[in-house]
């Protein structure tokens, strides 16, 4: 995990000092182990010879390439931006396992001449990504993001008010100076310095120096250019249905067996090799958001399969003091009840500290711990109760709320919230079931995800009402939607909240292989709305987790972040999550 930050400016309209620092500092919390700076000029000076002198009109870009580091990968230090031969490359991805992925990358763009076979590397790379790098022999410079946006990567475009350009995995939140914007996933982007030269304005001339290069070459299709199509057939009217998810039909074990395969294969790549720094022997590398649902917990039971046995795992399970909730529960909700029930509402006892954060997501996921322990009981399985006083979430919303920009719904904070206080770490656990807590903080700084589940196996509420309005065709169409989404909803936002604490978060349901894998099975195969719900929802899942042994987790229902920790809604002003802030 790297943070970068990236300006281009010219002589006549520098970017103000305190702007640059800002960013350079905001982008420094994602890469704690080192940062670094580089600079270059390009002349673009025009001459005109007159029978006296000779008249000099000044035009220098000035370029600025910044990097922070994280270092999960390789066993020895590596300082960005990556530099040689005027080339530079500040880079943010995860593509390899076992040495420093930038340095490999580095060598292979350095050797090529031609954007095309610039696109074409791309095109093979399988691995969340977010780069700029600038080609001294062309002058051109390439940002972009891997093709589902799993890293962050902002662009601000000059204009006649900010006649600069910057690249940045964050910014420091609503600032006049800049327009950030996410980097579209559609194409490779490039911008051509050389066609500058003939201008003396870098705001007016940028829109004719930036184009998008195609992901997918015709003559080189790849699987890894571009999100793969969903399968199209349909099922047979009276195509069979499961009972229970105790017992796997034949015409799905296949399936069943397939998908753990992809799974275990995409976790084990996120989870093996990653150096120790400042986590000691006996401390755990690795960490859950947890939630006790199916898709967490899936993950982290294939984790165990590939984490060593001696070494713990943390789970993250946050809790938030909701005041709207307490007062429910303390008086009821006061619009549905008579006087005589909220007579009798008024005088219980009011809510003890432990039952304010025993949240829904908190029930399951003690539910769950016990369920693994039961499962790997050689492992130690820290259960990290994050609890969040009301007024710490309020007091850390402003910072928040940088973090997530250009994010800026209702819906958007209350999600960010509960990541932002989960990634942190910071919480008690309890060595046996009914033992005291002790306070942790975890050292983990890799955390897995189960995001992307739903997307891929039809695990939403919108998913069952496609079909009952339109059948299979519809269920289809809204899968192929959710796929083409993905870019564009969640995952830069997540990324640069849980990044700054100098964490890096791999979402395994989200390898191309797997969303390859799950885009190539007949819809029936997948999801079953004619079921119930628990049941016919993400189906294939369900089935292969109840024959990994995870009976509880198998068959729970869906609950979106925001409401299992009662992130949302924590004010009687509060209203709907698409709504914009303030």
């Amino acid at each position: 995990m790297c943070g970068i930050f990236f300006c281009t400016s010219t002589s006549q309209n520098p970017v103000d000092d305190d702007l640059l620092q800002k960013l350079r500092e905001i982008n420094a919390h994602r890469g704690p182990d080192a940062q670094s700076s580089c600079f270059h000029s390009l002349d673009y000076s025009q001459s005109q010879n007159t029978s006296r002198c000779e008249d000099v009109k000044t035009n220098i870009l000035q370029l600025e390439f910044f990097s922070s580091e994280l270092r999960l990968r390789g066993n020895l230090p590596v300082i960005q931006p990556h530099q040689r031969n005027g080339n530079v490359l500040c880079w943010n991805g995860e593509i390899t396992a076992d040495e420093n992925d930038g340095v490999e990358l580095f060598e292979i763009l350095s050797a090529l001449n031609e954007p095309e076979e610039i696109r074409d590397t791309f095109a093979q790379i399988e691995g969340p990504y977010a780069l700029v790098f600038y080609h001294a022999a062309s002058q051109k410079l390439f940002f972009a993001r891997d093709p589902l946006g799993r890293r962050s990567l902002l662009i601000s475009k000059p204009s006649s008010r900010n006649p600069y350009f910057l690249l940045a995995s964050v910014s420091s939140g609503n600032d006049p100076r800049y327009d950030f914007e996410e980097v579209a996933t559609g194409s490779i982007h490039v911008v051509d310095f050389s066609r500058l030269k003939n201008y003396t304005d870098v705001a007016m001339a940028f829109d004719d120096c930036l184009s998008p290069l195609p992901r997918q070459s015709p003559a080189k299709p790849s699987s890894y250019a571009v999100p793969c199509r969903l399968n199209q057939s349909l099922p047979d009217k009276n195509s069979p249905r499961i009972s229970s998810l105790d017992d796997i039909p034949d015409w799905l074990q296949p399936s069943v067996d397939d998908l753990i395969s992809h799974l275990d294969k995409s976790v084990m790549l996120r989870v093996q090799d990653i150096p120790r720094n400042t986590a000691q022997p006996g401390q755990s590398r690795v960490a859950v958001l947890f939630s006790g649902g199916i898709d967490s917990t899936i993950i982290t039971l294939l984790a165990h399969k590939h984490i060593p046995t001696e070494e713990p795992i943390d789970l993250l399970n946050v809790a938030f003091e909701n005041p709207r909730k307490i007062r429910v529960q303390n008086e009821g909700n006061f619009g549905g009840v008579s006087k005589k029930q909220k007579k009798q509402k008024t005088s219980q006892k009011t809510v003890s500290t432990h039952e304010t954060y025993l949240v829904p997501d908190r029930k399951t996921g003690l539910q769950e711990v016990e369920e693994l322990r039961r499962l790997c009981p050689g492992r130690i399985w820290n259960f990290v109760e994050v609890n969040v006083p009301y007024q710490e979430s309020r007091a850390a919303r402003k910072y928040v709320e940088a973090l997530m920009a250009p994010g800026r719904t209702v819906m958007d904070l209350s999600l960010a919230l509960a990541l932002y206080f989960a990634a942190r770490g910071i919480g008690q656990i309890r060595p046996q079931k009914d033992a005291d807590s002790e306070p942790y903080t975890s050292p983990a700084r890799v955390l897995l995800n189960g995001l992307g589940s739903d997307e891929l196996l039809g695990g939403y509420g919108r998913h069952r009402s496609a079909y009952n309005t339109g059948g299979w065709p519809a269920v289809i169409e809204e899968l192929q939607l959710e796929i083409d989404r993905i870019p564009t909803r969640n995952l830069g936002r997540d990324d640069r909240v849980i990044s700054s604490h100098g964490k890096e978060t791999r979402h395994p349901f989200l390898s191309l292989d797997v969303v390859s894998f799950l885009a190539k099975l007949p819809v029936h195969i997948k999801t079953d709305p004619r079921l119930e719900v628990g049941l016919g929802d993400k189906m294939l899942l369900r089935l292969a987790s109840r024959k990994l042994g995870l009976v509880e987790a198998s068959s729970r229902k869906k609950r979106a972040m925001q409401f299992g920790s009662h992130s949302a809604r924590m004010e009687e002003t509060d209203t709907k999550g698409d709504l914009l802030l303030d």
